[in-house]
């Protein structure tokens, strides 16, 4: 569901306690951010789990998708909606196979080559970017704005811009083709997640058709 990409909140708890972050999360489902991501780095396996069972609460209370970032073993355990994989993870074909059709599959593609790659393994979605520099991924190699024009022009699937973006430069990616975008920084660190929200999904009235 193209639709439900809109505007795709990638969690990141810097070092708020776990029921700031929920409260965090749930405002931003009730604001209506349209898909959430988790996205953990640095948990065991249990307490990823444990906290994917709480965020996913929340998002099924609000009917909002929940997508696990890279672990398919949490995704299939909480039954989450589906999984995102990157570049160092499973190929996407296998994904697919142990996910089943019915689950969403989103992966990274930077260039025209993985995007259509992941397109014929069974991706739903491709996340594309760094577009602009971010401080959740140090380093990150930045993605032309023409490359994710080419990218959407190229596949089928849609396509969600991430990286570095804010309510105020995501005007920056009018006419892209783009289904969505990804935002990590400026919800989960806004003063006011829902006023946040609401400039966001303003705003992408103006880009996404």
């Amino acid at each position: 569901n193209r639709e439900a990409l809109r505007l795709y909140l990638v969690t990141n708890r810097y070092q708020d306690s776990v029921e700031s972050f929920l409260e965090k999360v749930e405002t931003a489902c009730r604001s209506g951010v349209t898909i959430v991501q988790l996205r953990e780095k640095n948990l065991t396996t249990n307490q990823y789990y444990q906290l994917a069972k709480q965020v996913k609460e929340i998002t099924d209370a609000y009917q909002v998708p929940l997508i696990i970032d890279d672990r398919l073993d949490v995704c299939l355990a909480v039954d989450a909606a589906g999984l995102h994989i990157g570049d160092d993870e499973l190929p996407v074909s296998v994904a697919r196979k142990v996910l089943g059709p019915e689950k969403i599959l989103g992966v990274t593609a930077k260039t025209v080559k993985r995007a259509l790659e992941a397109e014929e393994g069974g991706a739903n979605y491709l996340g594309t970017g760094a577009i602009f520099p971010t401080t959740t991924k140090e380093n990150a190699p930045i993605t032309l704005i023409s490359t994710l024009k080419t990218i959407c022009q190229t596949v089928a699937i849609p396509v969600v811009a991430i990286g570095g973006l804010t309510s105020e430069n995501i005007e920056q990616l009018i006419g892209t083709g783009i289904a969505g975008v990804a935002v990590v920084r400026d919800l989960m660190q806004a003063e006011d997640i829902e006023a946040k929200t609401q400039a966001f999904l303003t705003k992408l009235d103006d880009i996404i058709f």
